[in-house]
């Protein structure tokens, strides 16, 4: 057996990603419900907002600091619209944009992105400020 194997996922963690990857297609399934009802366009509106802008941050290395959740949180939304706007134009250049393909799209970058390493955060929110005994480099 090889000596440079990973770590295994905490179990929280795999099922957070399991939640990013699938919630795409939930959200998929959920256009297939009747009519204009809340629970069509709700799952559809929170995952478009937040649901890649999420896989992309989400999966961290190592345990997050104190300010990584809000920094995640803000973060999210616009990460996921900014997706969403580039799918959305990539479709409509393509002149093949509908609303399936529009979600299939985000439900497949999103699942892709949950299962890489998120993007690295800011060090203040991985924790980097509030260790003590660090040199700041200033005289």
């Amino acid at each position: 057996m090889s000596e440079n194997r990973q770590p295994a996922l905490p179990a929280r963690q795999t099922l957070t990603r399991a939640a990013l990857a699938l919630s795409g297609w939930v959200t998929l399934a959920a256009t297939a419900l009747p009519g204009n009802t809340p629970a069509r366009w709700v799952p559809v509106l929170l995952f478009v907002c937040f649901g890649p802008g999420l896989a992309l941050l989400i999966p961290q290395p190592g345990p997050l600091g104190p300010g990584a959740r809000l920094e995640t949180a803000a973060l999210a939304a616009p990460l996921g619209l900014s997706l969403a706007v580039i799918a959305a134009t990539t479709l409509f250049l393509a002149e093949s944009f509908s609303g399936t393909a529009f979600l299939v799209s985000l439900a497949a970058f999103t699942t892709l992105a949950s299962a890489l390493p998120g993007l690295p955060l800011s060090g203040s929110a991985r924790g980097a400020a509030g260790r003590t005994g660090t040199s700041t480099g200033r005289g």
